[in-house]
């Protein structure tokens, strides 16, 4: 049997909220565990991350394998290092839309600055 420390996806649409838990490998990904060691919360401002790292050592002691995504949140809670935020990228429309608006604004500034040394 296949143990894993895994996430079970809970919560709204689009409003994720996660479990890890020590799963048999063959279960389905929100079913049934057999203990629940954490849970990760990803849209608060921290992230929140409650994982019991001695749950967590006792079970990757007995043979279990963590996923990429818990291996990555046990390191962070180890390390005590805040998660990295990802910066969000911008459409090319928008890009172009706040180049105008610079771009005008730079205009804007000439005029009144000619206007300005006009008046004196």
């Amino acid at each position: 049997m296949a143990v894993k420390i895994r996430l079970a996806r809970h919560g709204a649409k689009k409003r994720p909220y996660y479990r890890v838990v020590v799963a048999d490998g063959r279960m389905p990904r929100d079913g049934r565990y057999i203990e629940l060691v954490g849970r990760y919360n990803p849209l608060t401002n921290p992230k929140v991350i409650d994982i019991n790292l001695e749950k967590v050592d006792e079970w990757i002691a007995k043979g279990a394998q963590p996923t990429n995504a818990v291996a990555h949140l046990i390191d962070v809670v180890r390390n005590g290092q805040p998660v990295v935020e990802k910066k969000a990228k911008i459409s090319k429309k928008a890009a172009a839309k706040a180049a105008a608006a610079a771009e005008a604004a730079a205009e804007a500034a000439a005029e009144a600055a000619e206007a300005e040394a006009d008046a004196e």
